[in-house]
């Protein structure tokens, strides 16, 4: 069966509250409209890329009902280092705890997302993986990152986009995953499922 492909008059919906995500689909002019529902994001016990990839599957599904049998993308990313999987800070202490952790050391970014045809089934499903290195960081370093805030509501507390990119030495893969979705995993697996014929799209569309 063809549905309609993604256009200003049938526009993808994000399945994430997310404002990096906004930002990054805005960016590259994709049509969007985002529909946000609440899913327990506290889910341990296999490898952190079944993890994302299940969590990116329950978050399209919830928002399913809100989306007028449009294309649907669901999104999640952690942070993971070693065998630790580093979420969004609770405190102060938290993210401190968090940076220590990861400062001198490489770490993944991996973000899971899955894609929704305009019927509510899943026809694609990835986990894309970053590697990231940050600096040796000292106390002083570590206490004014976490003055400015930044730090909460960002996996790992930090972020690349932002003042944290003082932190990072290197990083190997995509950027765009470590800010919160892998534009070009994304892009490529729309095309792939008939959710848009090319790349860009025409503004007229």
């Amino acid at each position: 069966m063809s549905y309609p492909v993604i256009s200003n008059h049938h526009p993808l919906i994000l399945a994430s509250e997310s404002p990096r995500r906004r930002r990054l689909l805005t960016q590259i002019h994709l049509p969007f409209r985002v529909a946000s529902g609440h899913v327990h994001e506290e889910e341990t016990g296999d490898k952190p890329t079944e993890v994302c990839r299940r969590l990116a599957e329950k978050k399209a599904l919830q928002v399913y009902s809100l989306s007028d049998r449009s294309w649907v993308l669901g999104a999640d990313t952690l942070v993971v280092l070693g065998d630790r999987v580093l979420g969004k800070p609770r405190d102060e202490a938290d993210a401190g705890t968090m940076i220590s952790l990861l400062s001198g050391k490489e770490h993944a970014v991996v973000t899971g997302f899955c894609v929704l045809d305009p019927s509510g089934r899943p026809v694609h499903s990835e986990a894309v993986s970053t590697a990231v290195r940050f600096k040796p960081l000292d106390d002083r370093e570590i206490e004014a990152y976490i003055r400015t805030g930044e730090p909460f509501g960002k996996a790992g507390a930090y972020a690349i986009q932002g003042i944290g990119a003082f932190m990072v030495e290197s990083i190997s893969g995509s950027y765009t995953n470590v800010v919160g979705l892998p534009v070009c995993a994304v892009v490529k697996a729309l095309i792939r499922v008939a959710a848009i014929q090319r790349f860009p799209l025409n503004p007229s569309q």
